[in-house]
């Protein structure tokens, strides 16, 4: 169920609720004209820093306000807010020059009300709407209520507990990102060790690989030494052989020449040449076994050459 004044005004539909402090306003109302009374629809007004805010007042019973001569006073310093007579705008207090304006086009239906551009925390508290004319005077009272979220009264203690606070948040902020960050890099110094570690092991392994090889080759390079020495110890007895061989033969010749060799003496001397020669091709198939036994032996040691060239390049990357 809802309550409606006389006037034609917007705000003026009001809950039962409402009605009791509505009642208690006109009671403290000053007496005036039984024919002209003020009343605040709402007796309390709300506002956030920097908003704008209407404070509404009305004539009771509804009549034309044109020609009234209306006061807004601020109740703490008792300074004029806003002064309207006879459809105009007189003095007001400094610091609401350019953000007050009475809002005229309620005044023929008796409407009172005051806008006030960027409330700030100074505007708070009461406001006292006053209307005087013929038929007397009267006045009702509009609180004001600005909050500022950004502007809390702050006691000191909470600012030493601030103070005390934010170094130790931050400290506690600061240490946790650098002990983040040791935690990265001693994450990756243990990983590049543990690669280097690998490569260590894996070049101790190449290194121990190359040294058997280079073991081996040595005994091998050693052994084709020795064989190649006793087959140049052979070679020289087989060149031996074949110049008596060659210098029997000449001596056969000439005997032949001269008739004083008998058949059997010349069948003897021609199976000993016959063995002589054979004795002479084996000697030359030393030789040749012989030329590709050193050719074998210098490979062997161009292969154990490049094998050190390799270990020592191997030595300095492990380095």
């Amino acid at each position: 169920m809802r309550f409606t004044l006389g006037c034609n005004h917007p705000s003026f539909t009001l809950p039962w609720r409402t009605l009791l402090p509505y009642l208690v306003a006109l009671h403290h109302l000053q007496p005036g004209s039984a024919q002209n009374r003020v009343v605040a629809p709402s007796l309390r007004v709300t506002a956030m820093v920097g908003q704008d805010v209407v404070l509404r007042c009305q004539l009771s019973p509804c009549k034309d306000a044109r020609n009234s001569d209306i006061r807004w006073i601020q109740q703490r310093s008792s300074g004029i807010v806003h002064h309207y007579q006879d459809g105009v705008d007189l003095e007001q207090m400094t610091e609401y020059k350019g953000r007050t304006e009475l809002l005229r086009k309620g005044l023929s239906d008796g409407n009172l009300d005051l806008h006030i551009t960027a409330v700030s925390s100074s505007d708070r508290g009461s406001y006292i709407c006053i209307v005087q004319d013929d038929d007397g005077y009267s006045e009702a009272v509009v609180n004001l209520e600005v909050s500022d979220p950004f502007s809390q009264i702050i006691h000191p203690w909470k600012v030493a507990l601030a103070v005390v606070i934010i170094p130790l948040a931050g400290s506690f902020v600061i240490n946790v990102f650098l002990y983040r960050k040791r935690a990265a890099q001693s994450r990756e110094l243990k990983r590049k060790d543990a690669a280097l570690e690998e490569k260590a092991a894996m070049l101790g392994r190449k290194d121990a690989m190359l040294k058997k090889l280079t073991a081996m080759w040595d005994l091998s390079a050693a052994n084709l030494k020795a064989q190649a020495t006793i087959l140049v110890e052979r070679t020289g007895e087989l060149e031996i052989r074949n110049s008596l061989l060659k210098r029997h033969l000449r001596k056969m010749e000439q005997h032949i020449v001269e008739g004083d060799i008998s058949a059997e003496n010349l069948k003897e001397q021609a199976t000993k040449l016959v063995e002589q020669t054979k004795e002479s091709v084996e000697s030359e198939e030393s030789e040749i076994q012989n030329s590709l036994l050193k050719e074998h032996c210098e490979r062997m040691e161009l292969s154990l050459a490049d094998l050190k060239k390799l270990a020592a390049r191997l030595e300095e990357e492990a380095e």
